[in-house]
């Protein structure tokens, strides 16, 4: 059985000289009281035919509002505690966090209550410089954040 994929871009600017990057909360009931080791990069599994790096750019647009254009750094992919792949793209960019609009989606809420709610995928957004970033982002995706590191070069 192959395993799921998801792509998505990793968006950071330097303030100081030091790399900062967007980190996205997941939105939703079960996500809501969770902080350290619950941040992510904005991301999702690509449609089938669809590109990686494509898929990367549609998540990130749907979760934050935001369109970076690149260019776009593969970093190496990986693999979440669930199993799940994660291939993801540096790209440089500044944006306002307090200007996410995220796509929403459908959740029986409270369980088994028969009420349907409406939840947004990502609820807010942050810069964090990498040690930062290190706490909160999916223990998973930690080594996204020394390959960026690696990318951007000695000193950084």
């Amino acid at each position: 059985m192959a395993s799921r994929r998801s792509a998505g871009l990793l968006l950071y600017r330097l303030r100081g000289g030091s790399p900062e990057v967007l980190l996205v909360h997941p939105g939703g009931p079960f996500w809501a009281r969770k902080d350290l080791g619950a941040w992510t990069l904005p991301k999702g599994e690509p449609a089938p035919g669809e590109e990686p790096l494509e898929a990367a750019r549609r998540e990130f647009r749907e979760e934050t509002g935001f369109s970076p254009e690149g260019p776009f750094l593969p970093l190496p992919p990986v693999r979440q505690r669930g199993g799940k792949e994660v291939l993801a793209w540096a790209v440089a960019g500044d944006v306002d966090p307090s200007a996410l609009r995220s796509i929403t989606f459908s959740l029986e809420w409270p369980p088994r209550s028969g009420r349907r709610a409406e939840f947004p995928e990502v609820d807010r957004a942050a810069w964090f410089g990498i040690e930062a970033a290190r706490e909160r982002i999916l223990p998973g995706q930690a080594p996204l954040l020394d390959e960026l590191l690696r990318v951007l070069g000695p000193g950084r």
